[in-house]
């Protein structure tokens, strides 16, 4: 790379960040399978279910702690229950944090979360670029959003980069690959999250040489059934899940509603473990990513990550319980955190508002 964008030995000679990247397993397998997380962080559950990443034999936590709005806040905003957040999901067991420069302040909480914790080395950190540059084919931006994401993580490897929205990517997967090459990132990936990009996810899983992709996925949205996830099983991509419970959407569907008894089939106690489990029981999936501001809701979440899975019987079973119940099919239509309009107002809701103000 020219050393006019910045030099990136030196950077990292200089910030003395802490080791990154969970141990590798000793067993490579051609395909993800659930299993025991072994030599568990401190304060850590042992018991965890974890899917194997088949290139590398290194193993994630089934459940993922994600960061968008839900911990983005204002600068001088108490941050108190977001690093309970944080702590619960750590001492459940769980490994897998993303976040985004995209997400506002949350790129700054997660490092300062992650830099307190005694076990942060054992943390999986998937982080993500997005970026264009002055013209067309420059990485210069990229570049600085590289060196800014490593700054406020404190990470010298980041474990993941990816390509955020599929941004760029021409130009951001081989920056990336370069990256990875010289030891500054772990893994590439892409991401999206929405179901129109699945044919553009699935065209770069199959040729771009990718590690992971990130896509939506949910007991309501199963398009990524259909091509995305059988590519990921076939090339031996890690798959991370994004909008597992429709950012809300699912929740308000059923709220005040009885969890079916056959849920204790599969050790589900709340419906969130219901929509959790059924998303992580799918093969190709590695990590579930899941976020919340509320620290209950976390001891709640990171129960999903335990005892059985439902097999394809019981996920099938679970889907025509849920088309039964009225909303459930109109879902797609509904806002994003229904009746919670107001409860995320960080930096990203502040500058949406500003312009819708201009547009007045």
């Amino acid at each position: 790379m020219d050393q006019s964008t910045i030099d990136r030995r030196g950077f990292l000679g200089t910030m003395g960040a802490a080791a990154t990247g969970l141990a590798l397993a000793t067993q490579a397998t051609a395909q993800a399978q659930d299993t025991k997380a072994g030599s568990p962080a401190p304060g850590s559950n042992p018991d965890v279910l974890t899917r194997v990443l088949p290139r590398t034999g290194e193993r994630l936590t089934t459940l993922g702690l994600g960061t968008f709005l839900t911990f983005d806040l204002k600068p001088g905003d108490r941050r108190d229950a977001l690093r309970q957040v944080f702590e619960r999901y750590a001492a459940g067991g769980g490994r897998v944090v993303d976040t985004s420069p995209l997400y506002g302040s949350a790129e700054v909480s997660v490092g300062q979360f992650m830099g307190e914790y005694p076990g942060s080395g054992g943390m999986f950190l998937a982080n993500k670029v997005w970026a264009t540059g002055e013209y067309l084919g420059d990485e210069s931006h990229a570049e600085e959003s590289f060196r800014q994401s490593r700054l406020r993580t404190w990470r010298d490897t980041i474990n993941l980069m990816q390509c955020h929205s599929i941004t760029n990517a021409p130009v951001i997967i081989p920056l990336m690959k370069a990256w990875k090459r010289e030891g500054f990132i772990r893994h590439v990936g892409v991401t999206h999250h929405e179901s129109s990009a699945h044919d553009q996810l699935t065209a770069i899983v199959e040729r771009d040489g990718v590690d992971f992709v990130q896509t939506n996925y949910s007991i309501f949205s199963r398009d990524a059934e259909r091509r995305l996830l059988p590519a990921a099983a076939d090339k031996g991509v890690g798959v991370l899940i994004n909008l597992p419970l429709e950012k809300a959407r699912l929740m308000k569907v059923v709220e005040g509603r009885p969890l079916p008894g056959f849920a204790q089939e599969f050790g589900a106690t709340s419906w969130a473990q219901f929509f959790l489990k059924w998303v992580m029981a799918h093969p190709a999936v590695t990590s579930v990513l899941c976020g919340t501001s509320n620290p209950d809701h976390m001891s709640d979440n990171v129960q999903a990550m335990t005892g059985p899975l439902p097999d394809e019987r019981m996920r099938a079973r679970m889907v025509a319980h849920m088309e039964t119940i009225p909303g459930f099919g109109t879902i797609g239509s509904m806002p994003w955190y229904p009746g919670k309009e107001k409860m995320y107002s960080g930096l990203i809701r502040e500058a949406q508002a500003n312009a819708a103000r201009r547009l007045q």
